[in-house]
């Protein structure tokens, strides 16, 4: 008895303990007592569990699912890695691991190339987007009870036996693992004589060492404009887009600060270095996929009046994580603070505190943005992203458009149709038609795709209330009659999103005939935000009365 006291005690004692020493001593309050209370139960109900539960147990299985079923209740962005987890992380951060050469989508039953890239192992090996791995060196993918992902890891140099199904017949090739080193800046060239593009795709810790390079070079070509690429980057290593800022603004110059509750976490980031060129003009295009780090960089060019920004609302991810190393391999990346641009805006545009009925956060309104000037006293908003100086409503993502997009539609068209029309040489001259289009919807009801309005989903809540106080008679006759004038609204919300549709399928489509970079190469000639760009850029009095 004395022994089961003592450890009773010992237990909510060590705990305060490690979080006083984790925590830099802060102020001693009640919540230590109540973290060392719980911390008690869990214990005491995890020893309970382990020990008596009528079948065997995994603890470390158990204590991984409680530890992100925990998690999950924060924001998306705070995660436990295991060990297994930590490698793969390090990976993305980096942008260095030995692998195959291809972005892959991991089922339950297959592994499906979603996009291979141009010269490296599984390329070579003739394996194309939408070819479906069901076997690899004689593990069927179906049977392997971990992330079947990590089949197609391996040394470099050494092989792998890939079984496939493309289009419907099985076949078999050899993949030889090799060192793959995923660029951020996969594209840069010169669009005409006097203005340079840049993609830029991710920030690890090469970006701002690859744009320096990319700028330099369109300098050294004639560039005398420039135009840098964010959209669909979703962001990544903070210190990298504070460097990236620095190329285009003066050493000193205030980018981003800070601000947590935990105070040591407060910064301030100046640029550090002499920059590249302070003058030269410069677009930035964004739209709804760029986060982040991207967000930084947007929004400080912007506040500084260094730039156009072209595109359409980026995502609103104001929040800033950090990765702690804990025991035995693992780590959390934990949100620490908020970020907020020279301006004092911080664009976050989910409220994670704040969830609906689903458990989903909810997006700041927009009666409650406030106001903020850039330094030449332009008006620009928090709380929803980064607004373009100028919107693009083309590329705003509709309701429809997301629903597509979430669904795999785009995707499995794209492999049907490059399989239909192998006879395409010159991509630069091709473009969907209105027949293609046409064949996009068929194609839709031919598939799973579902698409559930919000009216829809009041409908249905109305109609089972009406069930369970005996009003559905007569409303079950007008309730199908609404769902039927709404399924004919989503028909029509395909053909009133017909052109940002048909970019999304152009842009797939043509991957498959020309890798990525034969994908930039098309934009040049043919992106509206890019036209938009180049036409700002080529008339220098529009182009300051932007920033004015």
């Amino acid at each position: 008895m004395k022994k089961l006291l003592k450890q009773k005690v010992l237990i909510p004692i060590l705990a305060l303990t490690i979080l006083l020493t984790g925590s830099a001593f802060k102020t001693f309050n009640n919540d230590f007592f109540e973290i060392a209370k719980q911390i008690e139960i869990f214990t005491t109900l995890f020893k309970e569990l382990n020990m008596n539960y009528v079948d065997e147990t995994n603890p470390g299985d158990l204590m991984d699912n409680a530890i992100k079923n925990m998690l999950n209740e924060l924001d998306p962005y705070t995660k436990f890695y295991n060990e297994q987890d930590v490698e793969a992380e390090r990976i993305k951060r980096t942008g260095d691991y030995t692998g195959v050469g291809a972005h892959v989508k991991i089922l339950k039953e297959k592994l499906v190339i979603i996009e291979p890239y141009k010269g490296y192992p599984v390329d070579k090996a003739g394996l194309k987007a939408g070819d479906e791995i069901i076997e690899i060196d004689g593990q069927l993918v179906a049977n392997y009870k971990e992330d079947a992902g990590n089949l197609l890891k391996g040394v470099p140099n050494s092989s792998a036996e890939i079984t496939y199904v493309r289009q419907g017949k099985t076949a078999k090739t050899t993949v030889k693992h090799s060192e793959i080193e995923i660029d951020a800046v996969p594209h840069f060239s010169m669009i005409n004589e006097t203005t340079g593009y840049i993609v830029l795709t991710k920030f690890n810790q090469k970006t701002s060492q690859q744009t320096a390079y990319a700028l330099k070079d369109l300098k050294a070509q004639g560039a005398k404009n420039i135009i840098l690429d964010l959209r669909g980057n979703p962001g990544g290593l903070l210190s990298e887009a504070v460097n990236v800022v620095n190329l285009f603004v003066p050493k000193g110059q205030l980018v981003v600060t800070t601000k947590s509750k935990v105070k040591k976490y407060n910064r301030t980031y100046y640029t550090k270095n002499e920059p590249i060129d302070t003058e030269i003009p410069l677009v930035v295009l964004i739209n709804g996929s760029s986060a982040s780090a991207s967000e930084i960089v947007s929004g400080t060019i912007q506040d500084l009046d260094r730039g156009v920004i072209v595109g359409s609302r980026s995502f609103g991810k104001g929040l800033v994580q950090r990765s702690k190393a804990m025991t035995y391999g693992t780590q959390l990346k934990v949100t620490i603070s908020r970020y907020y641009t020279p301006s004092g805006r911080c664009i976050q545009a989910l409220d994670y505190w704040n969830k609906d009925e689903k458990g989903n956060a909810v997006r700041v309104k927009q009666k409650d943005y406030n106001v903020f000037k850039t330094k030449n006293g332009r008006q620009v908003f928090d709380g929803g992203g980064v607004f373009p100086d100028e919107a693009l409503e083309n590329t705003k993502n509709s309701t429809i458009t997301k629903a597509v997009l979430s669904s795999q539609t785009i995707f499995d068209f794209a492999t049907k149709y490059y399989y239909n029309n192998t006879n395409i040489t010159n991509i630069n001259d091709w473009k969907l038609t209105d027949s293609d289009f046409k064949e996009f919807k068929t194609f839709l009801n031919t598939t799973e795709f579902s698409f559930e309005t919000e009216t829809e989903k009041s409908l249905n809540k109305a109609l089972e209330i009406a069930k369970t106080e005996n009003l559905d008679d007569d409303i079950q006759r007008d309730y199908n009659t609404l769902i039927q004038n709404l399924n004919q609204s989503k028909i029509k919300a395909l053909d009133d999103n017909k052109s940002q549709l048909m970019g999304l399928l152009s842009d797939e489509i043509i991957k498959r005939y020309v890798y990525r970079e034969g994908l930039y190469e098309y934009y040049k000639l043919h992106n509206n935000e890019i036209k938009k760009a180049t036409e700002i850029l080529e008339n220098p009095t529009k182009y300051k009365r932007y920033l004015n």
